[in-house]
């Protein structure tokens, strides 16, 4: 038996080594500058547009009826909840300290890109949606694969959504569920068994009402969790502001840093740097990863670009608003120069930092409290991506049902056991989603390109 798991970490680790190795990481940036050089830059040329269609619009009310399907803004959160999770905090913990100061500029400038690679999925999400005899939309990757490209290449869709299907169980749950377990233990002293059962019992609920039950309760979650914390970072950075030239400054510099590290070769810390940065915003955001698009396709939203400018905002406000937020409390708090291993968690780490910055011992509340609701979120938003995946490949009510229950008890699983390996391998799943999702956006960069220009052409 030990053999046998050797082996199979042994073949992940080479995978995974491919799915967010250097290649993949030039190939999803370099998506995003393609595309983003060919539409002229809207994430920066438009961005007040797109902030007054999105972000202006989450105060008016509206009374068009949305039938089976979610607002644009439920769409979002839905698509922020499986987005906004522990990489936001424990993945950019581990950047900085894997990669220094510098990772944290790589971040932001994947992320700038990375605005322009979700537009694009989310476009093409809408344009290629089915809907179904019950009025409800359908959309992702695996559908503007087949319908964009053709049949023919049903073959490349099938395996996005094989992948998808699969990895929902351990990047969408077991890793996040054990995350909400340890901190209900270090808060509460509540035993991960006892946290299984209850995060069982609630993503039942949730997730069995359909997409419908899932937007809306990610449209209170999401926000509420959101505000949670970078109202904490803002008074982390108010109360820290002369000092943030001087992080600034730091980040930059380490940003474009050729000297050695741990005795490599000159220029490697640049190269680290590049690539914690630029993996982590990914891993993140997911832009590129093909997920997002699928809750985005559920949208009552028409017109394509107009559900797309989301996804901009989307990425937005999890890299440069509450990633920045991670990064600045590492860096302000001086935690990064410690060895990480010296803390029980990248969690810990991070918890540690906000400790220094904030009275009392209210920071380590804050990250174990956040913790528990981006997890949670997350949880949710890739139930539906999983499920979405098995509806695709079976075409059966009933295969996507069991699903649901089976998902909804994983999260037992996933509280009391440790499951690394099953993470690394749905991390290893997670990346290699977007092979297919790339390929399909630069074989229909055209239609992008062409969407793009004509919806912004008269755009003020």
């Amino acid at each position: 038996m030990e053999s046998f798991v050797a082996t199979i970490t042994e073949v992940n680790d080479f995978l995974n080594g491919i799915a967010w190795g250097p290649f993949m990481l030039i190939l999803l940036v370099g998506t995003g500058i393609y595309l983003t050089i060919r539409t002229g830059c809207i994430q920066l040329t438009k961005f007040g547009y797109i902030m007054k269609n999105t972000f202006g619009t989450l105060f008016e009310k509206s009374d068009k009826d949305h039938g089976a399907n979610l607002t644009p803004f439920q769409a979002m959160t839905t698509a922020l909840a499986g987005t906004v999770g522990t990489g936001n905090i424990a993945g950019v913990t581990g950047a900085i300290f894997t990669g220094g100061p510098g990772a944290i500029f790589w971040m932001w400038l994947s992320a700038f890109f990375g605005m322009f690679t979700k537009f694009a999925e989310i476009a093409l999400a809408i344009k290629y949606r089915e809907v179904d005899a019950d009025g409800v939309h359908h959309g992702g990757p695996m559908y503007y694969i087949r319908d964009g490209l053709g049949k023919k290449w049903g073959w490349l869709a099938a395996i996005f959504a094989f992948l998808g299907g699969v990895a929902s169980f351990g990047i969408g749950n077991i890793s996040q569920c054990n995350e909400i377990a340890g901190a209900m233990k270090d808060i509460f002293h509540v035993s991960p068994m006892i946290t299984g059962i209850i995060l069982a019992f609630i993503v039942a609920i949730v997730i069995l009402g359909g997409v419908k039950r899932i937007g809306t309760v990610t449209s209170y979650l999401v926000p509420f969790m959101s505000i949670f914390y970078i109202l904490a970072g803002l008074f982390m950075i108010v109360t820290h502001l002369t000092e943030i030239p001087g992080v600034i400054g730091l980040i930059i510099r380490e940003a474009f840093s050729f000297r050695s590290v741990g005795g490599g070769l000159f220029g490697y810390a640049i190269m680290l740097a590049m690539r914690q940065g630029c993996a982590r915003g990914v891993f993140s955001n997911e832009a590129g990863l093909g997920s997002a698009p699928i809750a985005h396709a559920a949208s009552s939203t028409e017109e394509p670009c107009e559900q797309a400018m989301w996804g901009v905002f989307e990425v937005f406000v999890d890299t440069i608003v509450i990633c920045s937020i991670t990064s600045l409390a590492i860096l302000l708090s001086g935690v990064y120069t410690g060895d990480l291993a010296s803390y029980s968690s990248k969690g810990a780490a991070a918890a540690a930092a906000f400790n220094t910055l904030l009275p009392g011992s209210i920071g380590g509340i804050i990250i174990q409290a956040s913790l528990i609701f981006f997890a949670l979120s997350t949880v949710l938003g890739w139930s539906y991506y999983g499920a979405s995946c098995w509806e695709y490949l079976t075409h059966n009510k009933t295969v996507v049902m069991v699903y649901k229950v089976i998902f909804a008890f994983v999260c037992i699983i996933g509280a009391i056991g440790s499951g690394q390996l099953v993470w690394d391998i749905s991390d290893t799943l997670n990346g290699l989603m977007a092979i297919p999702n790339l390929i399909a956006l630069l074989l229909l960069s055209g239609v992008i390109i062409n969407m793009t220009k004509e919806y912004f052409a008269d755009k003020k």
